[in-house]
This record gives C-alpha cells, sequence and structure tokens, in this order.
C-alpha cells in the first residue's frame, strides 16, 4: 500500500528538482526526505529519478508516475475535504421512512423545504414504509429518520421519538347524503350506516380501534368496504358508497362531492410522530429534528 506522505514527497522533489529545495519546502531535513523516495522507488521496483550530483531528473517513469501521484493527492484532498464535509453536515445524504399520513399533513413538504434550503447539497432518499417496518429499518440503520404512526416503544435502548402532529378524525359523507343537512352529529345519527375504513395490511389493528372507538362513542357502524389508504376510501364515498372518517388534513386534497363534518365527541385521532436512533449525533440529523418540530 502506497504511503501519501511519499507520494507527496516525490511531487515536492520532482517539482523542485532539487531534494534540498523540496526539504525546505516540506520543513523536513534532506537526508531522511532522500530515504523516504529510495523506500518509494524500492517498493515499487522501478527508479523514477536520474541524479547527478546536487540535482535529479525525472526519468520517463517518474514523468508517468508524477501525472497519477498528483492525481491521487487531489483526489485525496477531495476526500478529506468530504469528510469534514460530512462532519459537519454540509453535505451527504439521509434515508427517511414515511406513513401516507405524514404526506397527508404537509410534514414531508415541509421537511424537505426547510430542510432543502439550509443544506442545498443534501440528498434525501424518501422511502413509504409501514410504522413497525420502519423502526426495525432504524436499527438496522437502513433509515435514518421516521415518521411514524406510534411512538417508539417505552424504555427502547436504541430508537427515540417525538410527537410531531395530531389531527383529528373528520366525518366524510356524499353530498347528497340526508345527514349533509344535519348541523350537530350525533352517535345515533351514525347507528347502522355504511361505512368505508381502511386496513392497509394483514393484522392490521385500525379496524378493531376503529370498533372500539365507535362503541365507546355510542353507535355501531356497518362496515361494508374496506380500502388500503384513505384517499381511496375517500373515492368510494364520493361515489355515495358509504361514510368514513380521515385525519383533517384531507379536506383540501379530497374530491368533489363530500361534506364533512367535525365529530368533537369522537376519541380517535391520527398521531404521526418523529422517530430517529439515540446515538446518532451528526449535525444533520440534529438540523432537521429541528426543521420538523420548529413547525408543530
Amino acid at each position: 500500500m502506497l504511503d501519501l506522505r511519499q507520494i507527496r514527497y516525490f511531487v515536492a522533489v520532482a517539482e523542485a528538482g532539487n531534494v534540498g529545495r523540496a526539504a525546505e519546502q516540506l520543513h523536513i531535513s534532506q537526508s531522511p526526505l532522500s530515504r523516504q523516495i529510495i523506500q518509494l522507488e524500492e517498493q515499487l521496483g522501478v527508479a523514477l529519478f536520474e541524479r547527478a550530483r546536487q540535482r535529479v531528473h525525472l526519468n520517463a517513469e517518474g514523468r508517468a508516475f508524477l501525472a497519477e501521484a498528483r492525481a491521487l493527492l487531489a483526489n485525496a484532498a477531495r476526500l478529506e475535504e468530504l469528510g469534514r464535509n460530512l462532519a459537519s453536515g454540509a453535505t451527504g445524504s439521509l434515508a427517511i421512512g414515511y406513513v401516507e399520513g405524514a404526506v397527508h399533513a404537509g410534514l414531508i413538504a415541509d421537511m424537505l423545504r426547510d430542510f432543502r434550503r439550509a443544506r442545498p447539497d443534501f440528498h434525501l432518499q424518501l422511502r413509504s414504509r409501514r410504522t413497525a417496518a420502519q423502526f426495525e429499518d432504524l436499527r438496522q440503520r437502513v433509515l435514518d429518520f421516521g415518521f411514524v404512526y406510534a411512538p417508539a416503544p417505552q424504555r427502547d435502548p436504541d430508537i427515540e421519538s417525538i410527537l410531531v402532529r395530531r389531527e383529528p378524525l373528520v366525518l366524510a359523507m356524499p353530498e347528497g347524503d340526508p345527514l349533509a343537512a344535519v348541523a350537530d352529529i350525533a352517535p345515533g345519527h351514525l347507528n347502522g350506516r355504511v361505512w368505508i375504513t381502511v386496513v392497509r395490511q394483514p393484522g392490521d389493528t385500525n379496524r378493531a380501534q376503529f370498533l372500539a372507538a365507535c362503541a365507546e362513542s355510542g353507535f355501531m357502524p356497518d362496515i361494508a368496504y374496506e380500502t388500503a389508504d384513505p384517499l381511496t376510501s375517500l373515492g368510494l364515498v364520493s361515489a355515495g358508497m358509504g361514510l368514513a372518517t380521515v385525519q383533517e388534513s384531507l379536506r383540501s386534497t379530497a374530491p368533489p362531492g363530500i361534506v364533512f363534518r367535525d365529530l368533537f365527541w369522537f376519541k380517535r385521532s391520527v398521531e404521526i410522530h418523529l422517530a430517529w436512533r439515540r446515538n446518532d449525533w451528526r449535525a444533520a440529523i440534529a438540523d432537521l429534528r429541528k426543521a420538523v418540530v420548529s413547525r408543530q
């Protein structure tokens, strides 16, 4: 393996054409500099200089080696600068997981806008993941951040989280539904009505949690349709297929033909938490966390 110090010494001697002059420029003695050049030639198995009294001249092999040596030192300098930038957070990349609720709430767009303004050369990778998968990816260092629906497990040794958004659920109904004319919707108005719910994957507890919240509020829904995401649910509501509850921020992106009503008595909401590894002290991690939390 070549020693970068020997490469620097070689370039200095080649450019000075004199070992003594090169030693002065390098602030070392002439004798150790000569030994380093000889050791380099011995390691390479080829002479790089023609020596004549007080001067040295590059031979053909030395001239070819000089071009590559200069390129190597330039690349080493760029690598050193990159290392400093990575340490300071000026450049690099982060992998960020997210659930769709974070997108609907505008958290992803806000984060990207603020972070990109502060670090234009930084690369952010966005990956759609379920909450449990994000926690595992954080532990495995596949992700650096995660927007998730649940807080990190209590006393988790690896992951920390903070609540960044809590949105109430609102009732979505077709424009022609009789409830659209009701100012204050009570639980009795919803009992036995056809509903559309979101079930994101096998084993998802959302349906059970929704039914429990309905029972606690005093009505029982007739769940006739299940979708993989709330936007699809709103599409079915617009088509007159039933009622649904969605996070409040979806009012602005809903398809036409839907009326929304607040349900202040309904004990369900959408929570978005920001999760990260406890032992990740990079400046970029702290700054991205601030960019998210500052908007709450």
